[in-house]
């Protein structure tokens, strides 16, 4: 299998408060937090979700107003354009763990016209995430 070279890197308002949903609504792991030295807000975060970690950080505005793209979190620019999917055992009890511990369900979980079950949710940070198994062909 070749190394991940894609790594989300998510812009939150609250990642300390993230970084545990994370735990709690997708069975992350941490990998490392540095941070920020006012010990309000990560500078940086490191999480994995079986066998793929994303990246986090929290939203500093102080700096992002001279940025021409105006990054920020979900909560200041108004929503997401992008959604982070993940493959999983049983999407159903992927979406129903998210939902459990804050998640807003999106789309219920379905079966999908090209051959998976999908389903999806808005974090209580604002970011969008899919889940997905594939169905077993009927024979």
């Amino acid at each position: 299998m070749s190394p991940q070279t894609i790594f989300p890197h998510l812009c939150i308002k609250g990642a300390k408060e993230a970084v545990e949903f994370y735990k709690k609504a997708l069975g992350a792991t941490e990998v490392m937090l540095l941070p920020h030295e006012d010990g309000k807000r990560l500078m940086h975060a490191a999480l994995d979700i079986n066998g793929a970690q994303f990246f986090m950080h929290d939203e500093f505005p102080e700096y992002a107003e001279s940025h021409p793209d105006k990054i920020g979190s979900p909560a200041r620019l108004g929503g997401t354009s992008v959604t982070v999917h993940l493959y999983v055992e049983d999407c159903d009890a992927a979406h129903k763990r998210a939902e459990n511990a804050g998640a807003k369900s999106i789309v219920a979980p379905h079966d999908a016209f090209w051959g998976d079950r999908y389903a999806q949710v808005i974090d209580p940070f604002g970011h969008s995430w899919s889940f997905a198994h594939t169905l077993k062909k009927k024979s």
